[in-house]
Protein backbone atom coordinates (compact mmCIF):
# COMPACT_ATOMS: atom_id res chain seq x y z
CA UNK A 1 0.00 0.00 0.00
CA UNK A 2 1.06 3.71 -0.76
CA UNK A 3 1.79 5.70 2.12
CA UNK A 4 -0.06 8.64 1.80
CA UNK A 5 1.51 10.59 4.87
CA UNK A 6 5.28 10.38 5.67
CA UNK A 7 6.12 11.81 9.44
CA UNK A 8 9.34 12.26 11.60
CA UNK A 9 9.71 12.39 15.04
CA UNK A 10 10.14 15.42 17.41
CA UNK A 11 13.65 14.35 17.90
CA UNK A 12 14.39 14.75 14.44
CA UNK A 13 13.43 18.47 14.26
CA UNK A 14 16.49 19.88 12.45
CA UNK A 15 19.30 21.49 14.92
CA UNK A 16 20.68 23.59 12.36
CA UNK A 17 19.79 25.95 9.20
CA UNK A 18 20.91 25.51 6.18
CA UNK A 19 22.37 28.80 4.81
CA UNK A 20 22.63 29.00 0.27
CA UNK A 21 24.93 31.95 0.64
CA UNK A 22 28.39 30.49 0.60
CA UNK A 23 27.27 28.05 -1.89
CA UNK A 24 25.70 30.79 -4.75
CA UNK A 25 26.90 30.42 -7.94
CA UNK A 26 28.73 33.97 -6.86
CA UNK A 27 28.75 36.56 -4.16
CA UNK A 28 25.34 38.69 -3.17
CA UNK A 29 25.69 41.89 -4.66
CA UNK A 30 25.99 44.51 -1.13
CA UNK A 31 22.91 46.63 -0.04
CA UNK A 32 23.36 50.59 -1.03
CA UNK A 33 23.10 53.57 1.26
CA UNK A 34 21.57 56.08 -1.12
CA UNK A 35 22.94 58.65 1.56
CA UNK A 36 26.42 57.16 0.38
CA UNK A 37 25.88 56.13 -2.92
CA UNK A 38 27.84 52.87 -1.82
CA UNK A 39 27.52 49.83 0.17
CA UNK A 40 25.75 50.03 3.66
CA UNK A 41 23.32 48.77 5.69
CA UNK A 42 21.32 52.43 5.78
CA UNK A 43 18.85 52.26 8.81
CA UNK A 44 19.21 47.92 9.35
CA UNK A 45 21.61 48.63 12.83
CA UNK A 46 18.64 50.21 14.04
CA UNK A 47 15.55 48.48 13.86
CA UNK A 48 17.42 44.46 13.77
CA UNK A 49 18.88 43.04 16.67
CA UNK A 50 22.62 41.67 16.43
CA UNK A 51 21.96 38.49 16.30
CA UNK A 52 19.94 38.61 13.07
CA UNK A 53 22.02 40.70 11.39
CA UNK A 54 24.86 38.11 11.92
CA UNK A 55 22.91 35.95 10.34
CA UNK A 56 21.81 38.14 7.16
CA UNK A 57 25.66 38.48 6.64
CA UNK A 58 26.67 35.06 8.06
CA UNK A 59 29.14 32.93 5.40
CA UNK A 60 28.55 29.76 7.91
CA UNK A 61 27.12 26.59 5.79
CA UNK A 62 25.03 25.69 8.99
CA UNK A 63 23.97 27.83 11.55
CA UNK A 64 22.60 26.03 15.00
CA UNK A 65 19.16 26.18 16.02
CA UNK A 66 18.53 27.75 19.73
CA UNK A 67 17.24 25.18 22.08
CA UNK A 68 14.36 27.56 23.09
CA UNK A 69 13.64 27.72 19.41
CA UNK A 70 13.33 23.86 18.85
CA UNK A 71 10.84 23.68 21.59
CA UNK A 72 8.60 25.88 20.00
CA UNK A 73 8.80 24.46 16.78
CA UNK A 74 7.72 20.93 18.90
CA UNK A 75 4.38 22.16 18.90
CA UNK A 76 3.82 21.84 15.19
CA UNK A 77 7.39 20.47 13.99
CA UNK A 78 8.03 18.31 11.74
CA UNK A 79 5.50 19.23 9.75
CA UNK A 80 3.84 16.23 7.32
CA UNK A 81 4.93 14.86 3.74
CA UNK A 82 2.23 14.26 1.95
CA UNK A 83 1.87 11.96 -1.15
CA UNK A 84 -1.12 13.51 -2.82
CA UNK A 85 -2.28 10.06 -4.42
CA UNK A 86 -5.86 11.44 -4.62
CA UNK A 87 -4.46 13.98 -6.89
CA UNK A 88 -1.94 11.64 -9.10
CA UNK A 89 -5.31 9.20 -9.30
CA UNK A 90 -7.53 12.14 -10.80
CA UNK A 91 -4.64 13.73 -13.41
CA UNK A 92 -4.40 10.14 -14.60
CA UNK A 93 -0.17 10.72 -14.34
CA UNK A 94 2.44 8.65 -13.96
CA UNK A 95 4.16 10.87 -11.73
CA UNK A 96 4.16 11.14 -8.37
CA UNK A 97 3.42 14.27 -6.50
CA UNK A 98 4.60 14.88 -3.09
CA UNK A 99 3.66 18.32 -1.06
CA UNK A 100 5.04 19.21 2.20
CA UNK A 101 2.11 21.08 4.57
CA UNK A 102 3.06 23.96 6.11
CA UNK A 103 -0.28 24.60 7.51
CA UNK A 104 -0.46 22.56 10.67
CA UNK A 105 1.32 25.46 12.12
CA UNK A 106 -0.48 27.94 14.93
CA UNK A 107 -1.06 30.71 12.72
CA UNK A 108 -1.88 28.01 9.89
CA UNK A 109 1.40 28.54 7.43
CA UNK A 110 4.79 28.53 7.01
CA UNK A 111 5.35 31.60 9.02
CA UNK A 112 6.19 30.77 12.37
CA UNK A 113 9.10 29.14 11.43
CA UNK A 114 11.33 32.05 10.99
CA UNK A 115 9.08 34.43 13.40
CA UNK A 116 9.91 32.10 16.36
CA UNK A 117 13.49 32.54 15.74
CA UNK A 118 13.21 36.20 14.99
CA UNK A 119 11.37 36.98 18.77
CA UNK A 120 13.64 34.84 19.84
CA UNK A 121 16.36 36.98 19.35
CA UNK A 122 15.08 39.95 19.77
CA UNK A 123 13.48 39.17 23.70
CA UNK A 124 16.87 37.82 23.96
CA UNK A 125 18.31 41.13 23.16
CA UNK A 126 15.78 43.68 25.61
CA UNK A 127 13.77 44.40 22.67
CA UNK A 128 9.93 44.81 24.24
CA UNK A 129 7.51 44.98 21.11
CA UNK A 130 8.12 44.40 17.64
CA UNK A 131 6.46 45.90 14.55
CA UNK A 132 6.00 44.54 11.29
CA UNK A 133 3.62 44.38 8.12
CA UNK A 134 1.28 41.68 7.12
CA UNK A 135 -0.25 41.02 3.26
CA UNK A 136 -2.38 38.29 3.59
CA UNK A 137 -2.14 38.07 7.60
CA UNK A 138 -0.31 34.79 7.14
CA UNK A 139 2.57 36.70 8.45
CA UNK A 140 1.19 39.15 10.95
CA UNK A 141 -0.23 35.90 12.85
CA UNK A 142 2.84 34.44 12.73
CA UNK A 143 4.48 36.97 14.61
CA UNK A 144 1.75 37.80 16.75
CA UNK A 145 2.00 34.19 17.86
CA UNK A 146 6.05 33.72 18.06
CA UNK A 147 5.98 37.42 20.11
CA UNK A 148 3.40 35.97 22.83
CA UNK A 149 5.48 33.39 22.83
CA UNK A 150 8.19 35.19 24.10
CA UNK A 151 6.41 37.85 25.97
CA UNK A 152 6.68 40.67 23.55
CA UNK A 153 4.05 42.92 22.24
CA UNK A 154 3.82 43.36 18.74
CA UNK A 155 1.93 45.85 16.21
CA UNK A 156 1.29 44.81 12.99
CA UNK A 157 0.03 47.04 10.12
CA UNK A 158 -1.76 44.97 7.17
CA UNK A 159 -2.48 45.45 3.87
CA UNK A 160 -6.05 47.80 3.50
CA UNK A 161 -6.98 45.49 0.67
CA UNK A 162 -6.22 42.38 2.46
CA UNK A 163 -7.60 43.58 5.74
CA UNK A 164 -10.89 44.29 4.86
CA UNK A 165 -10.95 40.88 3.09
CA UNK A 166 -9.81 38.52 5.57
CA UNK A 167 -11.17 39.79 9.01
CA UNK A 168 -10.62 36.89 10.70
CA UNK A 169 -6.95 37.32 10.11
CA UNK A 170 -7.09 40.71 12.10
CA UNK A 171 -9.01 38.98 14.91
CA UNK A 172 -6.22 36.35 14.65
CA UNK A 173 -3.52 38.33 15.86
CA UNK A 174 -5.63 40.04 18.14
CA UNK A 175 -6.35 36.68 19.60
CA UNK A 176 -2.62 36.17 20.17
CA UNK A 177 -2.48 39.73 21.38
CA UNK A 178 -1.04 41.86 19.00
CA UNK A 179 -2.48 45.23 17.64
CA UNK A 180 -3.52 45.32 14.08
CA UNK A 181 -3.74 48.27 11.91
CA UNK A 182 -4.81 48.57 8.08
CA UNK A 183 -2.48 50.13 5.93
CA UNK A 184 -1.90 52.74 4.63
CA UNK A 185 -2.68 54.12 8.51
CA UNK A 186 -3.24 57.18 10.41
CA UNK A 187 -0.12 56.32 12.88
CA UNK A 188 2.80 56.87 11.25
CA UNK A 189 4.17 59.68 8.72
CA UNK A 190 4.34 57.43 6.19
CA UNK A 191 0.79 56.50 6.09
CA UNK A 192 -0.62 59.83 6.78
CA UNK A 193 1.37 61.37 3.52
CA UNK A 194 -0.36 58.67 1.21
CA UNK A 195 -4.18 58.91 3.02
CA UNK A 196 -3.93 62.54 2.62
CA UNK A 197 -3.31 62.27 -1.57
CA UNK A 198 -5.30 58.94 -1.69
CA UNK A 199 -7.87 58.28 0.79
CA UNK A 200 -9.16 54.93 -0.78
CA UNK A 201 -5.54 53.97 -0.91
CA UNK A 202 -5.82 50.03 -0.49
CA UNK A 203 -2.43 49.60 0.07
CA UNK A 204 0.60 47.19 -0.58
CA UNK A 205 2.93 45.66 1.13
CA UNK A 206 5.72 48.15 0.17
CA UNK A 207 3.80 50.94 2.39
CA UNK A 208 2.87 48.36 5.32
CA UNK A 209 6.73 47.67 5.77
CA UNK A 210 7.08 51.91 5.29
CA UNK A 211 4.82 52.13 8.31
CA UNK A 212 6.18 49.37 10.21
CA UNK A 213 9.70 50.61 10.08
CA UNK A 214 8.97 54.28 10.87
CA UNK A 215 7.22 52.71 13.66
CA UNK A 216 10.62 50.69 14.72
CA UNK A 217 12.64 53.92 13.92
CA UNK A 218 10.21 56.43 16.31
CA UNK A 219 10.46 53.81 18.95
CA UNK A 220 13.93 52.59 18.84
CA UNK A 221 14.61 52.41 22.44
CA UNK A 222 11.92 49.78 22.67
CA UNK A 223 10.54 48.43 19.13
CA UNK A 224 12.46 46.28 16.88
CA UNK A 225 11.13 45.36 13.03
CA UNK A 226 10.45 42.04 11.94
CA UNK A 227 10.64 40.72 8.57
CA UNK A 228 8.80 38.24 6.77
CA UNK A 229 10.15 37.24 3.75
CA UNK A 230 12.92 38.32 1.24
CA UNK A 231 15.73 38.78 3.34
CA UNK A 232 18.61 35.84 3.87
CA UNK A 233 17.84 34.81 7.90
CA UNK A 234 14.32 34.61 7.11
CA UNK A 235 15.30 32.25 3.80
CA UNK A 236 17.48 30.83 6.14
CA UNK A 237 15.15 29.71 8.79
CA UNK A 238 12.51 28.31 6.18
CA UNK A 239 15.09 25.83 5.55
CA UNK A 240 13.73 23.38 8.26
CA UNK A 241 10.99 23.10 5.43
CA UNK A 242 13.44 21.47 3.15
CA UNK A 243 15.29 19.73 5.48
CA UNK A 244 13.09 17.53 6.95
CA UNK A 245 11.31 16.92 3.28
CA UNK A 246 14.80 15.06 2.48
CA UNK A 247 14.49 12.85 5.36
CA UNK A 248 11.12 12.23 4.63
CA UNK A 249 11.61 11.22 1.11
CA UNK A 250 14.67 9.11 2.19
CA UNK A 251 12.15 7.11 3.91
CA UNK A 252 10.41 6.13 0.68
CA UNK A 253 13.33 5.73 -0.93
CA UNK A 254 12.78 8.68 -3.19
CA UNK A 255 13.78 12.44 -4.62
CA UNK A 256 12.32 15.33 -6.42
CA UNK A 257 12.98 15.50 -9.90
CA UNK A 258 11.06 18.79 -10.34
CA UNK A 259 10.60 21.38 -6.81
CA UNK A 260 7.65 24.25 -7.19
CA UNK A 261 6.75 26.78 -4.69
CA UNK A 262 5.40 30.17 -4.78
CA UNK A 263 7.18 33.41 -4.31
CA UNK A 264 6.46 36.34 -2.82
CA UNK A 265 9.22 37.35 -1.33
CA UNK A 266 10.45 34.29 -1.30
CA UNK A 267 10.73 32.48 1.75
CA UNK A 268 8.67 29.58 1.30
CA UNK A 269 9.87 28.16 -1.87
CA UNK A 270 13.57 29.48 -0.61
CA UNK A 271 13.31 26.95 2.57
CA UNK A 272 12.01 23.88 0.68
CA UNK A 273 14.60 24.25 -2.27
CA UNK A 274 17.60 25.46 -0.84
CA UNK A 275 18.48 22.19 1.17
CA UNK A 276 18.08 20.37 -1.82
CA UNK A 277 20.19 22.90 -4.02
CA UNK A 278 23.25 21.91 -1.36
CA UNK A 279 22.87 18.36 -2.29
CA UNK A 280 23.27 20.00 -6.18
CA UNK A 281 26.55 21.75 -5.07
CA UNK A 282 28.37 19.70 -2.53
CA UNK A 283 27.28 16.58 -5.07
CA UNK A 284 25.58 14.77 -3.18
CA UNK A 285 22.25 14.49 -5.61
CA UNK A 286 21.27 11.08 -6.81
CA UNK A 287 19.83 12.97 -9.78
CA UNK A 288 19.44 16.46 -11.43
CA UNK A 289 16.58 18.44 -9.94
CA UNK A 290 14.71 21.39 -11.58
CA UNK A 291 13.53 24.45 -9.05
CA UNK A 292 10.69 26.31 -10.54
CA UNK A 293 9.15 29.56 -8.45
CA UNK A 294 5.61 30.49 -9.20
CA UNK A 295 4.38 34.11 -9.08
CA UNK A 296 1.39 35.97 -10.11
CA UNK A 297 0.81 38.00 -13.40
CA UNK A 298 -0.59 40.68 -11.02
CA UNK A 299 2.75 40.96 -9.61
CA UNK A 300 5.45 39.72 -12.12
CA UNK A 301 8.51 40.59 -10.25
CA UNK A 302 10.73 38.16 -11.75
CA UNK A 303 8.73 37.06 -15.12
CA UNK A 304 8.20 41.06 -16.30
CA UNK A 305 10.39 42.59 -13.78
CA UNK A 306 14.44 44.08 -13.53
CA UNK A 307 17.19 42.64 -11.99
CA UNK A 308 18.38 46.21 -10.52
CA UNK A 309 18.93 47.93 -7.20
CA UNK A 310 15.42 49.21 -5.82
CA UNK A 311 14.20 50.80 -2.16
CA UNK A 312 12.27 47.67 -0.14
CA UNK A 313 9.41 49.88 0.87
CA UNK A 314 7.91 52.81 -0.99
CA UNK A 315 8.62 55.76 1.64
CA UNK A 316 12.16 54.57 0.64
CA UNK A 317 13.36 54.09 4.46
CA UNK A 318 15.33 51.44 3.71
CA UNK A 319 18.63 50.76 1.84
CA UNK A 320 19.05 49.89 -2.08
CA UNK A 321 18.06 45.91 -2.50
CA UNK A 322 19.71 43.94 -5.32
CA UNK A 323 16.58 42.31 -6.89
CA UNK A 324 13.95 41.70 -9.13
CA UNK A 325 11.44 44.74 -9.15
CA UNK A 326 8.51 46.22 -10.86
CA UNK A 327 9.17 49.29 -8.57
CA UNK A 328 8.43 50.09 -4.86
CA UNK A 329 5.67 52.55 -6.05
CA UNK A 330 3.68 49.22 -7.22
CA UNK A 331 -0.18 49.38 -5.77
CA UNK A 332 -1.57 46.07 -6.56
CA UNK A 333 -4.72 44.63 -7.99
CA UNK A 334 -6.59 43.55 -4.67
CA UNK A 335 -6.01 39.53 -6.03
CA UNK A 336 -6.51 37.37 -3.05
CA UNK A 337 -3.20 36.08 -3.21
CA UNK A 338 -1.89 39.01 -0.95
CA UNK A 339 1.39 37.30 0.07
CA UNK A 340 2.55 37.39 -3.30
CA UNK A 341 1.59 40.94 -4.16
CA UNK A 342 5.23 42.33 -3.20
CA UNK A 343 7.22 44.47 -5.28
CA UNK A 344 10.48 42.57 -5.06
CA UNK A 345 11.93 39.62 -4.58
CA UNK A 346 14.76 37.73 -2.16
CA UNK A 347 18.01 38.58 -3.16
CA UNK A 348 19.33 35.18 -3.21
CA UNK A 349 16.39 34.18 -5.98
CA UNK A 350 17.56 36.64 -8.11
CA UNK A 351 20.93 35.76 -7.92
CA UNK A 352 19.53 31.85 -8.95
CA UNK A 353 17.79 33.37 -11.66
CA UNK A 354 20.39 35.44 -13.13
CA UNK A 355 22.65 32.65 -12.93
CA UNK A 356 19.88 30.09 -14.87
CA UNK A 357 19.76 27.85 -11.69
CA UNK A 358 15.82 28.08 -11.36
CA UNK A 359 13.23 29.18 -13.49
CA UNK A 360 9.50 31.33 -12.74
CA UNK A 361 6.20 30.78 -13.97
CA UNK A 362 3.25 33.06 -13.58
CA UNK A 363 -0.18 32.31 -13.58
CA UNK A 364 -3.41 34.23 -13.13
CA UNK A 365 -5.87 34.05 -10.42
CA UNK A 366 -8.70 31.72 -12.08
CA UNK A 367 -6.33 29.41 -13.42
CA UNK A 368 -4.56 29.04 -9.97
CA UNK A 369 -8.06 28.47 -8.64
CA UNK A 370 -8.88 26.38 -10.84
CA UNK A 371 -6.32 23.59 -9.66
CA UNK A 372 -7.06 24.94 -6.22
CA UNK A 373 -10.30 23.47 -6.98
CA UNK A 374 -8.86 19.88 -8.23
CA UNK A 375 -6.40 19.71 -5.22
CA UNK A 376 -9.05 20.34 -2.47
CA UNK A 377 -11.67 18.10 -3.98
CA UNK A 378 -8.35 15.40 -4.56
CA UNK A 379 -6.64 15.81 -1.07
CA UNK A 380 -9.11 17.25 1.20
CA UNK A 381 -7.00 20.11 2.23
CA UNK A 382 -8.30 23.39 1.12
CA UNK A 383 -5.18 25.51 -0.03
CA UNK A 384 -4.60 28.90 0.70
CA UNK A 385 -4.06 31.11 -2.94
CA UNK A 386 -0.84 31.71 -2.53
CA UNK A 387 0.24 27.99 -2.82
CA UNK A 388 -2.39 27.24 -4.80
CA UNK A 389 0.34 28.88 -7.55
CA UNK A 390 2.57 26.06 -6.56
CA UNK A 391 -0.10 23.71 -7.26
CA UNK A 392 -1.08 25.10 -10.46
CA UNK A 393 2.67 24.28 -11.61
CA UNK A 394 2.64 20.54 -10.33
CA UNK A 395 -0.72 20.25 -12.25
CA UNK A 396 0.85 20.99 -15.36
CA UNK A 397 3.89 19.32 -14.90
CA UNK A 398 2.08 16.37 -13.74
CA UNK A 399 0.12 16.40 -17.29
CA UNK A 400 3.25 16.55 -19.59
CA UNK A 401 4.47 13.47 -17.88
CA UNK A 402 0.90 12.00 -18.84
CA UNK A 403 1.85 13.11 -22.28
CA UNK A 404 5.16 11.83 -22.42
CA UNK A 405 4.78 8.71 -20.21
CA UNK A 406 7.60 10.07 -17.54
CA UNK A 407 7.31 8.61 -13.82
CA UNK A 408 9.07 12.05 -12.56
CA UNK A 409 8.98 12.83 -8.93
CA UNK A 410 7.64 16.12 -8.07
CA UNK A 411 7.90 18.51 -4.64
CA UNK A 412 5.82 21.57 -3.84
CA UNK A 413 5.52 23.27 -0.29
CA UNK A 414 1.68 23.74 0.45
CA UNK A 415 2.41 26.35 2.69
CA UNK A 416 -0.41 27.16 4.07
CA UNK A 417 -4.09 26.41 3.90
CA UNK A 418 -6.98 28.40 3.01
CA UNK A 419 -9.26 28.54 6.18
CA UNK A 420 -9.30 32.69 6.47
CA UNK A 421 -9.94 32.45 2.67
CA UNK A 422 -13.20 31.60 1.67
CA UNK A 423 -14.40 34.86 0.59
CA UNK A 424 -11.93 34.48 -2.24
CA UNK A 425 -13.28 31.12 -2.66
CA UNK A 426 -16.72 32.30 -2.57
CA UNK A 427 -15.51 34.90 -5.66
CA UNK A 428 -14.69 31.86 -7.63
CA UNK A 429 -17.02 29.68 -7.45
CA UNK A 430 -19.44 32.56 -8.01
CA UNK A 431 -17.56 33.57 -10.97
CA UNK A 432 -16.85 37.22 -10.02
CA UNK A 433 -12.84 36.33 -10.02
CA UNK A 434 -10.53 38.77 -12.08
CA UNK A 435 -7.44 37.72 -14.48
CA UNK A 436 -5.89 40.39 -13.61
CA UNK A 437 -2.23 40.65 -15.68
CA UNK A 438 0.35 43.42 -14.74
CA UNK A 439 1.89 45.56 -17.99
CA UNK A 440 5.19 45.64 -18.81
CA UNK A 441 4.88 49.01 -19.71
CA UNK A 442 3.75 49.65 -15.38
CA UNK A 443 7.28 48.52 -14.56
CA UNK A 444 8.80 50.89 -17.87
CA UNK A 445 7.50 53.82 -15.81
CA UNK A 446 8.19 53.13 -11.96
CA UNK A 447 12.01 51.98 -13.35
CA UNK A 448 12.03 55.61 -15.37
CA UNK A 449 11.03 57.50 -12.18
CA UNK A 450 13.36 55.13 -10.23
CA UNK A 451 16.48 56.55 -12.17
CA UNK A 452 15.20 60.45 -12.61
CA UNK A 453 15.19 59.97 -8.64
CA UNK A 454 18.55 58.57 -8.27
CA UNK A 455 20.69 59.68 -11.88
CA UNK A 456 23.78 57.61 -10.45
CA UNK A 457 21.31 54.66 -10.07
CA UNK A 458 22.82 53.09 -13.34
CA UNK A 459 26.43 53.40 -12.23
CA UNK A 460 25.88 51.44 -9.48
CA UNK A 461 23.77 48.87 -11.19
CA UNK A 462 26.86 48.50 -13.75
CA UNK A 463 28.99 48.04 -10.48
CA UNK A 464 27.57 45.50 -8.52
CA UNK A 465 24.61 43.85 -10.27
CA UNK A 466 24.12 43.00 -14.34
CA UNK A 467 21.25 44.83 -14.91
CA UNK A 468 18.70 43.53 -17.33
CA UNK A 469 14.85 42.77 -18.06
CA UNK A 470 13.56 39.51 -17.72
Amino acid sequence: MTIKKILLNEEEIPKQWYNIVPDLPHPLPPFIDVATKQPGVGIVPRIFPKAIIGQEISQERWIDIPEEVREVYRIWRPSPLFRATGLEKALKTPAKIYYKYEGVSPAGSHKPNTAVPQAYYNMKEGTKRLSTETGAGQWGSALAFAAMMFGLKATVYMVRASYDQKPYRKMMMKAFGAECFASPSDKTEAGRKILAEDPDNKGSLGIAISEAVEDALVNEEETNYAIGSVFNHVCLHQTVEGIEAKKQLEMVDDYPDVIYGCIGGGSSFSGLMWPFYYDKVAKKAPKETKFVATEATACPKVTKGQYQYDHGDTAKLTPLVPMHTIGHDFIPAPIHAGGLRYHGIAPTISVLVQEKQMTTEAFNQIEVFDAAKIFLQTEGIIPAPEPSHAIKGAIDEALRCKKTGEAKTILFVLCGHGFFDMAAYDEYFSGNLQPYEYPAKKVDESMEKLHKLYPWLDEVNKKYISCETI
